[in-house]
Protein backbone atom coordinates (compact mmCIF):
# COMPACT_ATOMS: atom_id res chain seq x y z
CA UNK A 1 0.00 0.00 0.00
CA UNK A 2 1.51 3.49 -0.60
CA UNK A 3 1.69 6.37 1.78
CA UNK A 4 -0.31 8.41 0.15
CA UNK A 5 -3.46 5.74 0.44
CA UNK A 6 -2.37 5.23 4.16
CA UNK A 7 -2.70 9.16 4.44
CA UNK A 8 -6.11 8.90 3.04
CA UNK A 9 -6.82 5.95 5.01
CA UNK A 10 -5.70 7.74 8.37
CA UNK A 11 -7.75 11.36 7.30
CA UNK A 12 -10.98 9.42 6.62
CA UNK A 13 -10.88 8.23 10.00
CA UNK A 14 -10.15 11.39 11.75
CA UNK A 15 -13.38 12.99 9.13
CA UNK A 16 -16.07 10.46 10.06
CA UNK A 17 -15.02 10.27 13.92
CA UNK A 18 -14.96 14.10 13.32
CA UNK A 19 -18.40 14.16 11.89
CA UNK A 20 -19.97 11.91 14.39
CA UNK A 21 -18.08 14.60 17.41
CA UNK A 22 -20.03 17.63 15.59
CA UNK A 23 -23.46 15.96 14.94
CA UNK A 24 -24.01 15.80 18.46
CA UNK A 25 -22.14 19.38 19.32
CA UNK A 26 -24.00 21.31 16.63
CA UNK A 27 -27.25 20.49 18.78
CA UNK A 28 -25.98 22.37 21.33
CA UNK A 29 -24.59 24.68 19.31
CA UNK A 30 -27.75 25.31 17.76
CA UNK A 31 -29.66 25.73 20.86
CA UNK A 32 -27.19 28.23 22.42
CA UNK A 33 -27.67 30.98 19.37
CA UNK A 34 -29.37 33.99 20.34
CA UNK A 35 -30.54 35.20 16.64
CA UNK A 36 -33.05 32.47 15.21
CA UNK A 37 -31.29 32.68 12.29
CA UNK A 38 -28.11 31.11 13.25
CA UNK A 39 -29.82 28.01 15.44
CA UNK A 40 -31.61 27.90 11.93
CA UNK A 41 -28.47 27.60 9.86
CA UNK A 42 -26.94 25.29 12.76
CA UNK A 43 -29.72 23.27 12.66
CA UNK A 44 -30.04 22.67 9.05
CA UNK A 45 -26.25 21.79 8.80
CA UNK A 46 -25.95 19.21 11.67
CA UNK A 47 -28.67 17.42 9.33
CA UNK A 48 -26.19 17.96 6.83
CA UNK A 49 -23.59 16.56 8.89
CA UNK A 50 -25.88 13.41 9.48
CA UNK A 51 -25.64 13.02 5.26
CA UNK A 52 -22.17 13.67 6.08
CA UNK A 53 -21.04 10.34 7.77
CA UNK A 54 -23.61 8.12 5.44
CA UNK A 55 -21.41 9.92 2.74
CA UNK A 56 -18.67 8.34 4.25
CA UNK A 57 -19.54 5.64 5.05
CA UNK A 58 -20.41 5.38 1.11
CA UNK A 59 -16.75 6.07 0.76
CA UNK A 60 -14.90 3.70 3.06
CA UNK A 61 -17.05 0.88 1.30
CA UNK A 62 -15.79 2.03 -2.01
CA UNK A 63 -12.54 1.77 -1.23
CA UNK A 64 -12.65 -1.46 0.83
CA UNK A 65 -11.29 0.00 4.38
CA UNK A 66 -12.93 -0.85 7.71
CA UNK A 67 -13.86 1.55 9.60
CA UNK A 68 -11.86 2.31 12.35
CA UNK A 69 -12.29 3.70 15.71
CA UNK A 70 -9.48 6.48 15.35
CA UNK A 71 -10.54 9.45 17.30
CA UNK A 72 -9.98 13.00 16.38
CA UNK A 73 -8.87 15.23 18.64
CA UNK A 74 -8.37 18.46 16.37
CA UNK A 75 -12.12 18.14 16.09
CA UNK A 76 -12.74 17.76 19.89
CA UNK A 77 -10.28 20.61 20.55
CA UNK A 78 -12.26 22.57 18.22
CA UNK A 79 -15.71 21.80 20.26
CA UNK A 80 -14.15 22.57 23.29
CA UNK A 81 -13.59 25.99 22.22
CA UNK A 82 -17.00 26.28 20.75
CA UNK A 83 -17.95 25.19 23.72
CA UNK A 84 -16.15 27.72 26.28
CA UNK A 85 -17.67 30.21 24.07
CA UNK A 86 -20.70 29.33 24.58
CA UNK A 87 -19.84 29.15 28.81
CA UNK A 88 -18.08 32.76 28.18
CA UNK A 89 -21.58 33.70 26.77
CA UNK A 90 -19.88 35.85 24.46
CA UNK A 91 -22.56 35.58 22.06
CA UNK A 92 -23.19 34.74 18.37
CA UNK A 93 -20.45 36.73 16.69
CA UNK A 94 -17.95 34.32 18.84
CA UNK A 95 -20.32 31.55 18.36
CA UNK A 96 -19.63 31.68 14.40
CA UNK A 97 -16.05 32.24 14.82
CA UNK A 98 -15.23 29.25 16.41
CA UNK A 99 -17.80 27.40 14.12
CA UNK A 100 -16.30 28.63 11.20
CA UNK A 101 -12.68 27.80 12.80
CA UNK A 102 -14.15 24.24 12.22
CA UNK A 103 -15.82 24.73 8.78
CA UNK A 104 -12.28 25.49 7.74
CA UNK A 105 -10.70 22.35 9.46
CA UNK A 106 -13.59 20.57 7.63
CA UNK A 107 -12.79 22.17 4.19
CA UNK A 108 -8.90 21.64 4.57
CA UNK A 109 -9.78 18.32 5.45
CA UNK A 110 -11.91 17.40 2.65
CA UNK A 111 -9.76 19.18 0.19
CA UNK A 112 -6.67 16.65 0.78
CA UNK A 113 -9.38 13.90 0.58
CA UNK A 114 -10.55 14.98 -2.64
CA UNK A 115 -7.11 16.07 -4.26
CA UNK A 116 -5.84 12.20 -3.30
CA UNK A 117 -8.48 9.87 -4.10
CA UNK A 118 -8.55 11.83 -7.59
CA UNK A 119 -4.87 11.59 -7.74
CA UNK A 120 -5.23 7.62 -7.14
CA UNK A 121 -8.16 7.35 -9.38
CA UNK A 122 -10.81 6.50 -6.72
CA UNK A 123 -13.13 8.79 -9.00
CA UNK A 124 -16.50 7.73 -7.68
CA UNK A 125 -14.84 8.35 -3.76
CA UNK A 126 -13.97 11.59 -4.93
CA UNK A 127 -16.92 12.70 -6.05
CA UNK A 128 -18.54 11.89 -3.29
CA UNK A 129 -16.04 13.44 -0.99
CA UNK A 130 -16.14 16.73 -3.15
CA UNK A 131 -20.13 16.77 -2.38
CA UNK A 132 -19.53 17.39 1.20
CA UNK A 133 -16.66 19.45 0.30
CA UNK A 134 -19.33 21.64 -1.20
CA UNK A 135 -21.81 21.61 1.62
CA UNK A 136 -18.47 22.64 4.00
CA UNK A 137 -17.91 25.39 2.03
CA UNK A 138 -21.51 26.26 1.36
CA UNK A 139 -21.83 26.51 5.30
CA UNK A 140 -18.85 28.70 5.87
CA UNK A 141 -19.85 31.13 3.54
CA UNK A 142 -23.57 30.56 4.80
CA UNK A 143 -22.16 31.70 8.52
CA UNK A 144 -19.87 34.56 7.35
CA UNK A 145 -23.33 36.59 5.66
CA UNK A 146 -24.73 35.38 8.79
CA UNK A 147 -22.37 37.75 10.60
CA UNK A 148 -21.54 40.49 8.06
CA UNK A 149 -25.44 41.08 7.78
CA UNK A 150 -27.23 40.43 11.11
CA UNK A 151 -24.93 38.84 14.01
CA UNK A 152 -21.86 41.42 13.97
CA UNK A 153 -23.92 44.38 13.49
CA UNK A 154 -25.93 43.88 16.49
CA UNK A 155 -23.12 42.97 18.60
CA UNK A 156 -22.16 46.79 18.48
CA UNK A 157 -25.37 47.73 19.97
CA UNK A 158 -25.00 50.98 21.81
CA UNK A 159 -26.43 49.85 25.15
CA UNK A 160 -24.37 46.76 24.97
CA UNK A 161 -21.04 49.00 24.58
CA UNK A 162 -21.92 51.21 27.77
CA UNK A 163 -22.41 47.71 29.45
CA UNK A 164 -18.70 46.12 27.98
CA UNK A 165 -17.29 49.68 29.20
CA UNK A 166 -18.11 49.02 32.79
CA UNK A 167 -17.38 45.48 33.02
CA UNK A 168 -13.73 46.32 31.29
CA UNK A 169 -13.39 49.18 33.70
CA UNK A 170 -13.93 47.04 36.22
CA UNK A 171 -11.22 44.44 35.14
CA UNK A 172 -8.80 47.47 34.66
CA UNK A 173 -9.04 48.50 38.21
CA UNK A 174 -10.19 52.18 39.11
CA UNK A 175 -7.61 54.52 38.65
CA UNK A 176 -6.94 55.81 41.64
CA UNK A 177 -6.55 59.63 42.65
CA UNK A 178 -3.18 61.52 43.94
Amino acid sequence: MSKLFNCLENELAEIYDAEKQLTKALLKIANSAQHDELKTAFFSHQAKTEGHVRRLEIVFGILGIKISDRRCRAMQALIAECEARIAENLGDAALICAAQKIEHYEVATYGCLRSWSQLMDFDEAADLIEETLDDENDADEHLTALAVQIVNPDAGDPDEDEEMDIAHAARQGTPGRD
